[in-house]
């Protein structure tokens, strides 16, 4: 499963094993600063083309939800995390 040319930063949300379907994950760049957000797939799936380097993902979701992972990006890499909340 390689990404060729892209550094890909991708996975799951699950509640207690079930996929959240509802909220959004984002990509951070250094200083919080804002690089790109996609809405969580129905299997609480999430996937950015991140360029390379170090990157804060944050989860949100209803219901108060918020999680935060340090990730590292690196070109033909993908990155994956499985966000518990």
């Amino acid at each position: 499963d390689a990404a060729g040319k892209e550094a890909i930063v991708e996975g799951h949300v699950l509640r207690d094993g079930t996929p959240v379907a509802t909220g959004y994950a984002r990509l951070l760049g250094t200083g919080d600063e804002f690089v790109a957000e996609v809405p969580l797939g129905e299997d609480g799936g999430f996937r950015f083309f991140a360029a390379p380097g170090d990157w804060t993902l944050r989860v949100l979701a209803p219901g108060g939800v918020r999680a935060e992972y340090a990730v590292s990006a690196d070109i033909g890499q993908i990155t994956k995390v499985e966000v518990a909340v």
